[in-house]
């Protein structure tokens, strides 16, 4: 107890304010010039101002505040732009009142200015509330405290910091725009306008046959596929259908340009953001795909995830999504070899021929295929484009990709997601490339 005590003083010495000093400084420089001067008053003024900020440490060092703390984010998963609210609660479970509380929550940099906050006093068993907003452009994840409470006694001589250990984190995600509803090539539209009728053309046989037993009711027996095999057959089950659709993001840094908000990569975020949640809203059972090979939801977890689910997975994973130093995307073709997706959606950076030429290899294992093309050279960047042969590649892969059967959608510097979706309508001639003058 008495090392503990020790320790306790030590950290009160430490936080004496600068008014705590200068009272000490004056304090001894009193009783020093009342010897030489030999005067009994200015000895007592001395002890005074020597004693105040000595009585400050020992009762700060010794202050043994039972304080609790809490968190609470409103919402916890923020959109990039938008404000969120961090509430915090403070309790005094001891049985005595507290002091003077000072209240500063550690936030990084780009969430704003530490917040601070003044707690005058909380009687026994009681609580205070209060809150601030934080806010940031830039998507990600960002800790939150420890909160830290500092005492200081009434006259402001000493303060002591002591930190809670308790900590949370803000997942800010990239920006989600509305999308129109179109009517996507590779699907099919039942009767009505409910999307729970359209399905993707890979999408699971909603029909399971067997033989006729006796006693199955004659409104079961499937017709054309009694008259294919010669006996009675009837429909064991009869599934859901759930359209499946993948996003595939393109991360690679040699296929993107620019930095921060107005790159390319951040435009591509945003892009398989918007796309994602609107899929996923339509009824497709949706899955984020990266180049490194990345899944979300993971292979094997779709089915056990409801749409909100998915999309806060898809949302929380492209909140951290960076750029990779992968070279080509064969990491990610390799889980679209086996087909079956249903819809296919990739928002892609530069490519090469031979990129091109495996993308196009993947069109037939897909219901349906939608390429956003991004042409790079109109993002500002430190890698420039050789002279007049950046335009006529761009031109090249937009060329190949359709020849292959993919819906491509240029996209250049400034477009919108929302307008450029329209054009993967199925039932629209697909929009050419646009030329700008001196682009």
């Amino acid at each position: 107890m008495a090392q503990s005590e020790s320790s306790g003083l030590r950290a009160g010495f430490r936080g004496l304010t600068t008014r705590g000093r200068s009272f000490l400084a004056a304090g001894v420089t009193a009783v020093a010039c009342s010897y030489l001067l030999d005067q009994d008053a200015l000895l007592r003024v001395g002890v005074l101002l020597a004693a105040l900020p000595l009585a400050a440490v020992v009762v700060v060092a010794n202050t043994r505040y039972r304080v609790a703390s809490g968190r609470r984010l409103s919402p916890r998963r923020a959109v990039a732009g938008q404000e969120a609210r961090v509430h915090l609660r403070v309790d005094n479970v001891s049985r005595v009142p507290t002091g003077v509380l000072l209240l500063e929550d550690k936030v990084p940099y780009v969430l704003g200015p530490r917040p601070r906050f003044v707690l005058d006093r909380v009687e026994p068993r009681g609580h205070r509330e209060v809150s601030y907003r934080v806010r940031s452009d830039l998507r990600g994840r960002y800790p939150l405290g420890p909160l830290q409470l500092r005492l200081s006694d009434p006259f402001g001589m000493c303060e002591v910091t002591r930190a809670f250990t308790a900590s949370d984190v803000l997942t800010v995600v990239p920006q989600v725009q509305a999308l129109p509803s179109v009517r996507l090539s590779g699907e099919w539209i039942g009767q009505g306008e409910s999307h729970s009728r359209t399905l993707a053309l890979a999408g699971d046989d909603d029909v399971i046959l067997r033989e006729y037993r006796p006693g199955d009711d004659l409104r079961r027996v499937h017709w054309r596929s009694t008259a294919r095999y010669g006996e009675l057959m009837v429909r064991r089950e009869e599934q859901p259908q759930q359209a499946r659709a993948t996003v595939v993001l393109d991360t690679r840094e040699i296929a993107h340009r620019g930095s921060g908000p107005a790159s390319s990569f951040e435009w591509a975020v945003g892009c398989a953001a918007s796309v994602a949640v609107h899929l996923l809203e339509r009824g497709y059972q949706t899955r984020l795909l990266t180049d490194t090979g990345q899944s979300v939801p993971a292979p094997g977890a779709g089915g056990s995830h409801s749409g909100a689910d998915t999309s806060g997975l898809v949302l929380d994973a492209l909140a951290v999504a960076d750029l990779s130093d992968g070279g080509t995307l064969s990491r990610a073709e390799e889980p679209l070899r086996a087909g079956g997706e249903g819809l296919l959606v990739a928002v892609l950076g530069e490519l090469d021929d031979a990129q091109a030429t495996r993308l196009g290899r993947l069109r037939s294992r897909a219901g349906g295929a939608i390429a956003f093309l991004l042409d790079t050279g109109t993002w500002a960047g430190l890698r420039m484009l050789a002279p007049d042969t950046g335009g006529d590649d761009f031109r090249a892969r937009v060329q190949q990709l359709r020849e292959a059967g993919w819906t491509v959608i240029p996209v250049r510097a400034g477009d919108s997601v929302p307008d450029l979706w329209r054009a993967a309508d199925g039932s629209r001639t697909t929009a050419p490339y646009r030329e700008e003058a001196g682009a």
